[in-house]
């Protein structure tokens, strides 16, 4: 999958995710609003090696076949950029806050609609999002 695909990939899950909330299917709107903010990371990290001529380390790429956003987040060089973001938008950091904590495995726990909106406003949130800061990064 290329960083252009990752990027459609970040976009469709979305609007899948609104469709859901719209739909009142909270665990599936939470699931995929995460999905859209690990697509967007792992294009974030190709931007990030295209800016090298550097060859990664040996196990740079086992180590972005993860969900885990707080690695990812680190393999895209994006953690002090974030940090440092944070503190000037200290909505962002909010934000940040409660994606950071999304996984993989919440697909088999049910969520209630607060937490589904919630996740879905910090991801999406046209001036303190994670997905629209992540942008400016991909």
């Amino acid at each position: 999958m290329n960083r252009a695909e990752l990027q459609q990939l970040a976009r469709d899950r979305v609007q899948d995710a609104k469709v859901l909330l719209e739909a009142r299917r909270w665990t599936g709107a939470y699931y995929l609003a995460g999905y859209a903010v690990e697509c967007a990371l792992k294009s974030c990290i190709i931007a990030r090696l295209m800016k090298t001529d550097l060859f990664p380390e040996r196990r740079f790429s086992e180590q972005c076949w993860t969900h885990d956003l707080g690695q990812l987040l680190r393999l895209a060089g994006l953690e002090p950029v974030l940090d440092a973001a944070g503190l000037a938008d200290p909505y962002l950091g909010k934000s940040w806050e409660l994606v950071k904590d999304w996984n993989e495995s919440t697909r088999y726990t049910r969520k209630t609609r607060r937490d589904a909106e919630e996740l879905y406003g910090a991801v999406v949130d046209k001036k303190h999002g994670v997905l629209s800061w992540l942008r400016s990064h991909w």
